[in-house]
């Protein structure tokens, strides 16, 4: 028997209802009826598992409520499994909601013996080799196109060095796997990887969040902290999306590779710093030079060996092995050991342009098979965001589709500089970052 279960759930009956069915196989089951104490009652009783329901207001079916209260749950408790409660009507969000980390979901009415039998599945530990990679497996899968043949050489002939390296690619090809991989093959890789999404910092906290600070040095500065190049020692130093770094920030990113030490904002020692670089972006540096939108001197500097990862759609004999690998990978997340692609769902895949690349792909098949009701995926199975192209355009059904195409048309009408596209939407750069993650762009 497991110790403990937290239910929330607006409708009293239901929480009496699996207060009754749930006694038998918890010793402790904890009701609310508003998730407004959520948090602090996960604290007090240390659950097992949470059961939580998708909308709480009356009126509102969106979910929205209950992917909010999903992600606060993940924020604080990642480690604390979430079962979702959902409605028929409700599947898609609940997929969302798989997304952000919810380890299953249970559609009302539900069935007993489902519903027991999903939640001690959720509280059970995985024990197979998918959670617990040897420390010699890949992370990255390496296809077997002569484009990413050709790339692995390269690799495998650099990683050993401590050369600064530039990954340049499409968003979605698997840049940050790429900087990991060569992490783990050169002689650093016992220390750490350390990565910085500069897209995503803004330039107020840019300096203390690269740099570190003292105690003191602004309003919220309570102690010292190092930055997170102080926290690469030793290791390597990914800097992710450099592409979108302001123009007084390259300077002081020049310094500090230039120089290898780094002075904690409020503090005037340098501090030597031994990292590897590698930085990624998805824009063409080399282009943004010529217009003056980024140093010369930080380019070359960045740029000793340059890798670019083609996109999906350039190597569509990576397609289905690559579809292939995520559905295993899914298969045994959601407990649907013996599924495959059936002849239409491989057709519908291989004729897709896939604009989002690898990430687009995997969130399709999760999607696929979290969706799916028999041992063969069907191309039904199979949610494609509709491609670019203007003819095109009478397929879009939905407002998210309708964001998804003008997200992907601002893209390639800005040159793929974020900035740029999030301030002609007018969003913030990191909303438009949680929408790209998304729709898979």
């Amino acid at each position: 028997m497991l110790n403990t279960i937290l239910i929330v759930d607006d409708n009293r009956n239901v929480l009496a209802a699996l207060k009754l069915l749930l006694d038998r196989e918890f010793r402790q089951v904890v009701a609310l009826s508003s998730p407004n104490t959520l948090l602090r009652q996960i604290e007090q009783c240390r659950p097992d598992v949470v059961l939580l329901d998708m909308n709480f207001s009356a009126g509102l079916n969106t979910g929205n409520e209950g992917l909010f209260w999903l992600r606060e749950v993940k924020r604080l408790y990642p480690q604390l499994p979430v079962v979702l409660f959902t409605a028929y009507a409700d599947i898609e969000l609940a997929v969302a909601g798989m997304k952000e980390g919810a380890s299953d979901f249970v559609v009302k009415p539900w069935d007993n013996d489902r519903l027991i039998a999903t939640l001690i599945r959720a509280c059970t530990p995985e024990k197979g080799a998918l959670k617990r990679k040897s420390q010699n497996e890949s992370a990255l899968f390496w296809s077997d196109s002569p484009a990413m043949r050709e790339l692995r050489l390269m690799v495998e002939k650099i990683a050993p060095t401590d050369a600064a390296i530039l990954i340049t690619g499409e968003n979605g090809t698997g840049k940050t796997l790429l900087a990991k991989e060569i992490h783990k093959l050169s002689a650093r890789n016992d220390k750490p990887f350390m990565t910085v999404d500069l897209g995503a910092l803004t330039e107020t906290l840019f300096e203390s969040e690269l740099f570190g600070h003292v105690k003191g040095a602004f309003t919220d500065a309570k102690s010292d902290r190092a930055g997170k190049i102080e926290e690469a020692a030793g290791g390597t130093l990914f800097l992710d999306e450099i592409g979108n770094l302001a123009f007084p920030q390259q300077a002081k990113l020049l310094t500090v590779i230039q120089q290898r030490t780094v002075t904690r904002v409020g503090s005037n020692k340098a501090v030597p710093v031994d990292f590897r670089l590698i930085s990624a972006t998805n824009q063409k540096l080399d282009e943004k030079v010529l217009r003056g939108e980024f140093r010369e001197d930080l380019y070359y500097r960045i740029n000793t060996i340059h890798l670019e990862i083609p996109p999906l759609r350039e190597r569509r004999e990576d397609i289905l092995p690559f579809a292939e690998r995520f559905l295993t990978v899914f298969a045994e997340k959601y407990h649907k050991p013996t599924l495959k692609l059936s002849p239409d769902a491989a057709r519908k895949l291989m004729g897709h342009p896939w604009y989002g690349n690898i990430r687009e792909l995997e969130h399709a098949v999760e999607h696929a098979v979290i969706v799916s009701d028999g041992p063969e995926l069907q191309a039904r199975d199979f949610k494609l965001t509709p491609p670019m192209a203007k003819d095109n355009a009478q397929e879009i059904t939905t407002l998210e589709e309708m964001e998804a195409e003008l997200i992907r048309k601002c893209i390639a009408k800005c040159g793929s500089n974020l900035t740029t596209v999030a301030a002609t939407l007018g969003i913030t750069r990191q909303t438009l970052y949680n929408k790209m993650k998304k729709y898979g762009i």
